[in-house]
């Protein structure tokens, strides 16, 4: 980066990796408190009064005239220090468009405060942008950028005047994310003043799933409405041909096929008419599972130990999945629901268009576990004409069990494994027998949902969900009477 450069840290707050020391930043000042000599201003000042001294004593001039300059330097340093305290805030949206002297530092993480965008289990750049103001005599400010459960990037500044930092990492977190925790320390000329210790806290900010494009997905038994794009098994208006059959009373005479009409009845004693199939719109609904949040790690699963900030956790990779399904649908103009297993008031009515998207989109981000769930008595109630999904780990049985409850009434359900790819280098021989315990009780789950007609789909399987996906479509989209 320009006009970066590592640092010491010194009177800095928060570093894990260096001995305690005491906190500038605990210790609260009035506004406007005065700017401290650094130690380089005490040695500096300190040398050339002793040579001046020095000089004088012993009678030399060129003695003398070598703490001129220092003394000189230390004099200058505190006549034009700094009044006034250094701001770093966070910049809203676009309003450092047009600021000068952006520059990119790169950290560990961050984000555009208010809302965000990453993809899943997908490593995407997130960036956060700070502006800098400091008093006149300040030409330079100490930065160190930190996230919880990651590292900091500490770097010295120019800043003349103001500045717009922005500060750049991956991330392949989605949700609400704590953004920088931001320390700074103003300097005054040639370094030798140092101004108080200020913290600009992490702000908490949404980072919005992205999808990844899906070549063909299913559509439901039954296509609702007379409007949409995709063809019903219903006679109507629009679709594609279903026969062709002699004229009716309450036929339209658009729809005389004159070719087939001359071919069977020279004497044009019958009409044909060519009758089409209607148009409908699939009815969608996502049901995520937030009761639990797991990493790769089967170690950190009892909640006890922390997930590593690089891993995803399953409900990243759900955001991802849904997202990706809510897109595909919502482009051709079908209908999409959201429905939560964990928290009963997170339901989404079904909806299509942009507008509907967006907020698709935020019911998503702010899928999280909230304490202890309560057990449901029965499923939530969907209409059989609609397609299901159902993001879980199925790790418990009771998504399972509702989404068989679902397949028995008739509605077609697919079950979505969001489980990271499972990490076992650290398991112990007690950890072992415990993971393999559970992955048993898991996979007689989904072997239970395949056994009963429901499409078990594992999302970490890029290939293998794709290549189901499209199975499932190509079926979906026979019609009736056709060989399968």
């Amino acid at each position: 980066m320009p006009d970066a450069e590592g640092l010491p840290a010194q009177g800095w707050a928060g570093d894990d990796e260096r001995p305690a020391r005491p906190r500038l930043a605990d210790a609260p000042r009035p506004p406007g408190a005065p700017w401290l000599p650094d130690a380089a201003l005490v040695w500096t000042a300190g040398a050339g009064l002793l040579l001046l001294l020095l000089g004088a004593l012993v009678g030399r001039a060129d003695v003398a005239l070598l703490g001129v300059a220092p003394a000189v330097t230390a004099a200058y340093a505190v006549w034009v220090r700094p009044r006034g305290e250094v701001w770093v805030d966070a910049v809203l949206g676009d309003a450092a468009e047009g600021e000068r002297g952006n520059e990119q530092l790169d950290g560990e993480d961050g984000d555009r405060p208010g809302v965000a965008a990453a993809g899943g289990a997908v490593v995407d750049e997130l960036c956060g942008r700070y502006r800098l103001l400091v008093p006149p005599g300040c030409t330079a400010v100490r930065l160190r950028a930190a996230r919880v459960e990651h590292g900091s990037t500490e770097v010295l500044v120019a800043v003349p005047g103001r500045r717009v930092l922005e500060i750049a990492a991956p991330s392949v977190r989605t949700g609400p994310q704590p953004l920088f925790r931001i320390e700074h320390q103003g300097l005054g000329a040639a370094g030798l003043l140092v101004g108080e210790v200020g913290v600009e806290a992490a702000e908490l900010v949404t980072v919005l799933p992205h999808g990844r494009g899906m070549p063909a997905l299913p559509l439901p038994q039954r296509l609702r409405g007379l409007t949409g794009q995709h063809d019903s098994r219903r006679p109507g208006q629009g679709g594609g041909l279903r026969d062709v059959h002699p004229f009716t009373p309450g036929d339209s005479v658009r729809q005389v096929d004159w070719k087939v009409t001359a071919r069977r009845s020279p004497g044009l004693t019958q009409l044909y008419v060519r009758r089409t199939m209607a148009l409908g719109e699939a009815a969608v609904v996502l049901v995520l599972d937030s009761r639990d949040d797991v990493g790769p790690d089967p170690v950190t699963w009892g909640g006890i130990q922390s997930i590593r900030p690089d891993d995803a956790t399953s409900l990243d990779i759900a955001r991802q999945a849904a997202m990706s399904v809510a897109e595909g649908y919502l482009a051709v103009g079908d209908r999409v629901a959201v429905e939560d297993l964990g928290v009963r008031r997170r339901t989404l009515r079904p909806g299509t268009g942009r507008r509907h998207l967006d907020r698709v989109v935020q019911q998503l981000a702010m899928v999280a576990p909230e304490g202890e769930p309560s057990r449901r008595v029965r499923p939530p109630r969907l209409s059989s004409a609609s397609l299901v999904y159902v993001f879980s780990t199925f790790l418990d049985p009771e998504a399972a069990d509702m989404a068989r409850a679902w397949r028995r009434s008739g509605t077609t359900v697919l079950a979505v494994d969001v489980l990271p790819r499972v990490r076992t280098g650290r398991l112990d021989a007690r950890h072992w027998l415990a993971y393999r315990l559970v992955t048993l009780e898991r996979q007689d789950r989904l072997d239970e949902l395949a056994a009963a007609g429901v499409e078990v789909l594992h999302w970490a399987d890029v290939a293998g969900t794709t290549q189901a996906l499209q199975r499932a479509a190509r079926r979906s989209h026979r019609r009736p009477g056709t060989l399968r």
